[in-house]
């Protein structure tokens, strides 16, 4: 059965999760660096964040479907239309963990790098983010996966990667389709939440791990 799909299907496989594997980096590339920089500038403003914070709980809570329909509308089938969407829904998962992170950081560390003549990005950039580098990489594990998932849609407005096979098979009641394209996707998301694992451990100190 997999032999004979990959025989029929295997061009489009291969092709299908390049550009799959193209939306997830390039909307998660995007989303991080949002992310961090919001949620940099959050953590500096309290009343803000009360604010800002809900209302992302809200936002997340609109379905990606309908957030790429009405994109569509404006925007039109264009890749663009799917990468801007993708990348709002990416940015979420980060900016809360960055956020959380940074003002989760024991105030008695920040004092005593004050006391040692720290200035307020040195105390960000040598106590805060590295501290709050689990939390950052939880949001960044958790953006990737959820971003493989919501990927899927792009075949909904006719721009491809593996939701197509997804699609075609609702469509055709063809079972081997719908696992063809869910399947690899789910792979996907395993071996990429795998590799950021990898990475963060690999770029942690290991005076560090114990408090990630």
């Amino acid at each position: 059965m997999i032999i004979t799909f990959l025989e029929r299907y295997g061009d489009m496989l291969i092709k299908s999760i390049l550009i799959h594997l193209q939306y997830v980096f390039i909307s998660v590339s995007i989303g991080f660096v949002v992310a961090l920089f919001l949620g940099i500038l959050l953590s500096r403003a309290p009343k803000v964040s009360k604010i800002v914070i809900p209302l992302i709980g809200v936002f997340q809570t609109i379905p990606g479907l309908v957030f790429i329909g009405v994109l569509f509308i404006y925007l039109g089938m264009k890749p663009l239309t799917v990468i801007t969407a993708l990348s709002i829904y990416a940015l979420f998962p980060i900016l809360k963990n960055t956020y959380t992170g940074i003002v989760n950081v024991d105030k008695n560390l920040k004092e005593a790098a004050r006391g040692c003549g720290m200035t307020k990005m040195q105390i960000l950039f040598k106590v805060e983010l590295p501290l709050a580098m689990g939390s950052i990489f939880n949001g960044l594990r958790m953006s990737t996966i959820y971003t493989v998932s919501w990927a899927v849609l792009a075949a909904m407005i006719g721009l491809g990667g593996l939701g197509e096979f997804v699609y075609r098979g609702i469509e055709t009641n063809n079972q081997t389709l719908i696992i063809g394209g869910a399947l690899p996707s789910a792979i996907l998301a395993m071996v990429l939440g795998y590799i950021i694992d990898t990475v963060h451990k690999k770029i942690t100190p290991r005076g560090l791990q114990g408090r990630m």
